[in-house]
Protein backbone atom coordinates (compact mmCIF):
# COMPACT_ATOMS: atom_id res chain seq x y z
CA UNK A 1 0.00 0.00 0.00
CA UNK A 2 2.87 2.34 0.88
CA UNK A 3 4.54 1.68 -2.47
CA UNK A 4 1.32 2.48 -4.34
CA UNK A 5 0.96 5.81 -2.46
CA UNK A 6 4.62 6.59 -3.15
CA UNK A 7 4.14 5.83 -6.87
CA UNK A 8 1.06 8.11 -7.09
CA UNK A 9 2.80 10.98 -5.26
CA UNK A 10 5.82 10.68 -7.53
CA UNK A 11 3.96 10.52 -10.85
CA UNK A 12 0.67 12.26 -9.96
CA UNK A 13 1.26 15.01 -12.52
CA UNK A 14 1.66 12.56 -15.38
CA UNK A 15 -1.31 10.47 -14.15
CA UNK A 16 -3.59 13.53 -13.93
CA UNK A 17 -2.44 14.65 -17.40
CA UNK A 18 -3.15 11.20 -18.87
CA UNK A 19 -6.65 11.09 -17.30
CA UNK A 20 -7.49 14.60 -18.51
CA UNK A 21 -6.20 13.70 -21.99
CA UNK A 22 -8.53 10.70 -22.16
CA UNK A 23 -11.48 12.82 -20.97
CA UNK A 24 -10.69 15.49 -23.56
CA UNK A 25 -10.44 12.98 -26.42
CA UNK A 26 -13.70 11.31 -25.34
CA UNK A 27 -15.46 14.68 -25.21
CA UNK A 28 -14.13 15.61 -28.63
CA UNK A 29 -15.11 12.32 -30.26
CA UNK A 30 -18.64 12.57 -28.85
CA UNK A 31 -19.05 16.30 -29.47
CA UNK A 32 -20.52 15.93 -32.98
CA UNK A 33 -22.23 13.16 -34.96
CA UNK A 34 -19.36 13.25 -37.47
CA UNK A 35 -16.61 12.55 -34.96
CA UNK A 36 -18.77 9.89 -33.28
CA UNK A 37 -19.32 8.12 -36.61
CA UNK A 38 -15.58 8.25 -37.37
CA UNK A 39 -14.87 6.68 -33.97
CA UNK A 40 -17.34 3.85 -34.65
CA UNK A 41 -15.84 3.30 -38.11
CA UNK A 42 -12.33 3.14 -36.67
CA UNK A 43 -13.41 0.67 -34.00
CA UNK A 44 -15.13 -1.50 -36.59
CA UNK A 45 -12.05 -1.48 -38.81
CA UNK A 46 -9.73 -2.45 -35.97
CA UNK A 47 -11.92 -5.22 -34.59
CA UNK A 48 -12.81 -6.36 -38.13
CA UNK A 49 -9.13 -6.77 -38.95
CA UNK A 50 -8.53 -8.66 -35.72
CA UNK A 51 -11.52 -10.95 -36.28
CA UNK A 52 -10.47 -11.62 -39.89
CA UNK A 53 -6.94 -12.51 -38.74
CA UNK A 54 -8.30 -14.83 -36.05
CA UNK A 55 -10.73 -16.48 -38.49
CA UNK A 56 -8.03 -17.00 -41.12
CA UNK A 57 -5.70 -18.49 -38.51
CA UNK A 58 -8.32 -20.96 -37.32
CA UNK A 59 -9.23 -21.82 -40.92
CA UNK A 60 -5.59 -22.44 -41.81
CA UNK A 61 -5.04 -24.88 -38.97
CA UNK A 62 -8.28 -26.69 -39.84
CA UNK A 63 -7.38 -27.17 -43.52
CA UNK A 64 -5.73 -30.54 -42.88
CA UNK A 65 -8.86 -31.85 -41.18
CA UNK A 66 -11.12 -30.45 -43.91
CA UNK A 67 -8.92 -31.94 -46.61
CA UNK A 68 -9.13 -35.37 -44.97
CA UNK A 69 -12.93 -35.07 -44.92
CA UNK A 70 -12.99 -34.17 -48.61
CA UNK A 71 -10.83 -37.16 -49.52
CA UNK A 72 -13.16 -39.46 -47.59
CA UNK A 73 -16.15 -37.95 -49.38
CA UNK A 74 -14.50 -38.40 -52.78
CA UNK A 75 -13.89 -42.08 -52.06
CA UNK A 76 -17.48 -42.52 -50.87
CA UNK A 77 -18.91 -40.80 -53.97
CA UNK A 78 -16.69 -42.91 -56.21
CA UNK A 79 -17.99 -46.07 -54.54
CA UNK A 80 -21.57 -44.91 -55.04
CA UNK A 81 -20.87 -44.19 -58.71
CA UNK A 82 -19.36 -47.63 -59.17
CA UNK A 83 -22.39 -49.21 -57.49
CA UNK A 84 -24.66 -47.32 -59.89
CA UNK A 85 -22.61 -48.46 -62.89
CA UNK A 86 -22.87 -52.05 -61.70
CA UNK A 87 -26.64 -51.91 -61.16
CA UNK A 88 -27.46 -49.99 -64.34
CA UNK A 89 -24.76 -50.88 -66.89
CA UNK A 90 -26.71 -50.42 -70.10
CA UNK A 91 -27.21 -46.63 -70.23
CA UNK A 92 -23.61 -45.94 -69.17
CA UNK A 93 -20.76 -46.35 -71.62
CA UNK A 94 -18.23 -44.10 -69.93
CA UNK A 95 -16.39 -45.69 -67.02
CA UNK A 96 -17.25 -49.31 -67.74
CA UNK A 97 -13.72 -50.22 -66.60
CA UNK A 98 -14.58 -48.84 -63.14
CA UNK A 99 -17.08 -51.57 -62.39
CA UNK A 100 -16.12 -53.92 -59.52
CA UNK A 101 -13.75 -51.30 -58.07
CA UNK A 102 -13.78 -50.21 -54.43
CA UNK A 103 -12.19 -46.97 -53.23
CA UNK A 104 -10.55 -46.21 -49.87
CA UNK A 105 -9.15 -42.82 -48.80
CA UNK A 106 -5.75 -42.83 -47.08
CA UNK A 107 -3.20 -40.37 -45.73
CA UNK A 108 0.51 -40.46 -46.62
CA UNK A 109 2.65 -41.02 -43.52
CA UNK A 110 6.07 -41.13 -45.25
CA UNK A 111 7.37 -41.13 -48.80
CA UNK A 112 10.82 -41.91 -50.25
CA UNK A 113 12.05 -40.43 -53.55
CA UNK A 114 15.78 -41.09 -54.01
CA UNK A 115 16.07 -44.89 -53.88
CA UNK A 116 16.01 -47.44 -56.70
CA UNK A 117 12.65 -48.61 -55.37
CA UNK A 118 10.63 -45.99 -53.51
CA UNK A 119 7.83 -46.72 -51.07
CA UNK A 120 4.93 -44.80 -49.56
CA UNK A 121 3.60 -45.60 -46.07
CA UNK A 122 -0.17 -45.09 -45.67
CA UNK A 123 -2.37 -44.90 -42.58
CA UNK A 124 -4.89 -47.53 -43.73
CA UNK A 125 -4.48 -51.30 -43.36
CA UNK A 126 -6.30 -54.61 -43.42
CA UNK A 127 -8.92 -53.43 -40.93
CA UNK A 128 -9.87 -50.72 -43.43
CA UNK A 129 -10.17 -53.12 -46.35
CA UNK A 130 -6.70 -52.62 -47.80
CA UNK A 131 -5.05 -55.58 -49.51
CA UNK A 132 -1.98 -56.26 -51.64
CA UNK A 133 -2.02 -55.16 -55.32
CA UNK A 134 -4.53 -52.35 -54.78
CA UNK A 135 -3.85 -49.36 -57.02
CA UNK A 136 -2.83 -46.08 -55.40
CA UNK A 137 -4.12 -42.92 -57.09
CA UNK A 138 -4.11 -39.22 -56.30
CA UNK A 139 -7.38 -37.57 -55.32
CA UNK A 140 -7.57 -36.41 -58.95
CA UNK A 141 -7.32 -40.01 -60.17
CA UNK A 142 -3.70 -39.98 -61.36
CA UNK A 143 -1.56 -43.12 -61.02
CA UNK A 144 0.87 -43.24 -58.08
CA UNK A 145 1.71 -46.90 -57.40
CA UNK A 146 0.38 -50.14 -55.91
CA UNK A 147 0.13 -51.76 -52.47
CA UNK A 148 2.88 -54.28 -51.78
CA UNK A 149 2.30 -55.07 -48.10
CA UNK A 150 -0.12 -54.21 -45.32
CA UNK A 151 -0.61 -54.74 -41.61
CA UNK A 152 -3.69 -54.32 -39.45
CA UNK A 153 -3.58 -50.52 -39.49
CA UNK A 154 -0.96 -49.51 -42.09
CA UNK A 155 0.08 -50.36 -45.63
CA UNK A 156 3.05 -49.83 -47.94
CA UNK A 157 2.81 -48.89 -51.60
CA UNK A 158 5.53 -49.11 -54.24
CA UNK A 159 5.36 -45.91 -56.28
CA UNK A 160 5.96 -45.46 -60.00
CA UNK A 161 9.42 -44.28 -59.02
CA UNK A 162 11.06 -47.70 -59.05
CA UNK A 163 13.62 -49.12 -61.46
CA UNK A 164 12.65 -52.80 -61.28
CA UNK A 165 9.11 -52.67 -62.64
CA UNK A 166 7.55 -51.97 -66.04
CA UNK A 167 3.93 -50.97 -66.66
CA UNK A 168 1.83 -51.45 -69.77
CA UNK A 169 0.46 -48.09 -70.92
CA UNK A 170 -1.12 -46.62 -74.03
CA UNK A 171 -1.40 -43.29 -75.77
CA UNK A 172 -4.61 -41.40 -75.18
CA UNK A 173 -5.49 -40.81 -78.86
CA UNK A 174 -4.70 -43.90 -80.92
CA UNK A 175 -4.17 -46.30 -77.98
CA UNK A 176 -0.73 -47.43 -79.17
CA UNK A 177 0.82 -49.39 -76.31
CA UNK A 178 4.27 -49.21 -74.78
CA UNK A 179 6.29 -50.05 -71.69
CA UNK A 180 6.64 -47.47 -68.93
CA UNK A 181 9.48 -47.47 -66.39
CA UNK A 182 11.49 -45.13 -64.18
CA UNK A 183 15.07 -44.42 -65.22
CA UNK A 184 15.84 -42.50 -61.99
CA UNK A 185 16.13 -39.20 -63.86
CA UNK A 186 14.09 -37.28 -61.29
CA UNK A 187 10.88 -37.60 -59.26
CA UNK A 188 8.71 -36.05 -61.98
CA UNK A 189 9.47 -37.94 -65.20
CA UNK A 190 9.52 -41.56 -66.38
CA UNK A 191 10.45 -43.28 -69.66
CA UNK A 192 8.19 -44.88 -72.25
CA UNK A 193 9.67 -47.34 -74.76
CA UNK A 194 8.49 -49.79 -77.43
CA UNK A 195 5.86 -47.50 -78.94
CA UNK A 196 5.33 -48.31 -82.62
CA UNK A 197 6.83 -45.87 -85.11
CA UNK A 198 3.40 -45.70 -86.73
CA UNK A 199 1.88 -44.22 -83.59
CA UNK A 200 0.70 -40.64 -83.78
CA UNK A 201 2.74 -39.10 -80.97
CA UNK A 202 2.50 -35.42 -80.13
CA UNK A 203 4.06 -33.39 -77.36
CA UNK A 204 1.58 -33.06 -74.50
CA UNK A 205 -0.38 -36.19 -75.46
CA UNK A 206 -1.90 -38.13 -72.59
CA UNK A 207 -0.39 -41.43 -71.45
CA UNK A 208 -2.78 -43.73 -69.60
CA UNK A 209 -2.99 -47.26 -68.21
CA UNK A 210 -3.71 -49.77 -70.98
CA UNK A 211 -5.82 -52.10 -68.89
CA UNK A 212 -3.36 -54.97 -69.43
CA UNK A 213 -1.83 -54.26 -66.03
CA UNK A 214 -3.43 -55.73 -62.92
CA UNK A 215 -2.75 -52.61 -60.88
CA UNK A 216 -4.36 -49.62 -62.60
CA UNK A 217 -7.84 -49.52 -64.15
CA UNK A 218 -7.80 -48.92 -67.91
CA UNK A 219 -7.73 -45.23 -68.72
CA UNK A 220 -6.04 -44.17 -65.48
CA UNK A 221 -3.94 -41.15 -66.33
CA UNK A 222 -0.18 -41.60 -65.97
CA UNK A 223 1.19 -38.40 -67.48
CA UNK A 224 1.87 -36.52 -70.71
CA UNK A 225 4.46 -36.87 -73.47
CA UNK A 226 7.30 -34.40 -72.96
CA UNK A 227 9.68 -35.69 -75.63
CA UNK A 228 9.57 -38.46 -78.25
CA UNK A 229 12.53 -39.72 -80.30
CA UNK A 230 12.27 -42.34 -83.06
CA UNK A 231 14.77 -45.15 -82.47
CA UNK A 232 14.57 -47.64 -85.31
CA UNK A 233 11.10 -49.19 -85.35
CA UNK A 234 9.92 -47.71 -82.05
CA UNK A 235 9.71 -44.44 -80.18
CA UNK A 236 11.54 -43.67 -76.96
CA UNK A 237 9.66 -41.06 -74.94
CA UNK A 238 10.02 -39.03 -71.80
CA UNK A 239 6.78 -38.73 -69.87
CA UNK A 240 6.00 -36.12 -67.23
CA UNK A 241 3.94 -37.68 -64.46
CA UNK A 242 0.54 -36.17 -63.74
CA UNK A 243 0.89 -37.09 -60.06
CA UNK A 244 3.26 -34.95 -58.02
CA UNK A 245 4.57 -37.87 -55.99
CA UNK A 246 7.02 -35.67 -54.10
CA UNK A 247 4.17 -33.66 -52.53
CA UNK A 248 1.60 -36.35 -51.84
CA UNK A 249 -0.54 -35.90 -48.74
CA UNK A 250 -3.72 -37.87 -49.46
CA UNK A 251 -4.41 -40.73 -51.87
CA UNK A 252 -7.20 -43.03 -52.99
CA UNK A 253 -6.73 -46.80 -52.91
CA UNK A 254 -8.59 -48.71 -55.62
CA UNK A 255 -9.40 -52.38 -55.19
CA UNK A 256 -10.36 -54.46 -58.22
CA UNK A 257 -12.52 -57.27 -56.85
CA UNK A 258 -11.75 -59.40 -59.91
CA UNK A 259 -7.96 -59.16 -59.72
CA UNK A 260 -7.53 -62.59 -58.09
CA UNK A 261 -9.61 -64.22 -60.81
CA UNK A 262 -7.64 -62.47 -63.55
CA UNK A 263 -4.31 -63.48 -61.99
CA UNK A 264 -5.46 -67.08 -61.76
CA UNK A 265 -6.40 -67.12 -65.43
CA UNK A 266 -3.06 -65.61 -66.41
CA UNK A 267 -1.15 -68.18 -64.38
CA UNK A 268 -3.32 -71.07 -65.59
CA UNK A 269 -4.05 -70.55 -69.30
CA UNK A 270 -4.90 -74.20 -69.85
CA UNK A 271 -7.70 -76.11 -68.11
CA UNK A 272 -6.71 -78.55 -65.40
CA UNK A 273 -6.43 -82.15 -66.62
CA UNK A 274 -7.78 -85.05 -64.68
CA UNK A 275 -5.35 -87.86 -63.99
Amino acid sequence: MYKLIYFIRKFYVAIIFFILEIIAIACYLNSTPYTESRLIAANNAIFGTFNRFATNTVSYFSLRRENAKLVEQIAELQNRLNDYVTRYPEPIEVGQNMRNLHHIAAKVMSNSLNRNTNYIVLNKGEDDGVRINMAVLTVDGYAVGSITNCTQHYSIARSLLNTDQHFSVRLGKDHSVGSLYWAKDDAYTVRLDDVSKYAQIERGETVEASGFSLYFPAGTRIGTIEEAVLDGMTYKCRVRLSADIARLQSVILVDNSEIDEVKYMQENPLPATEE
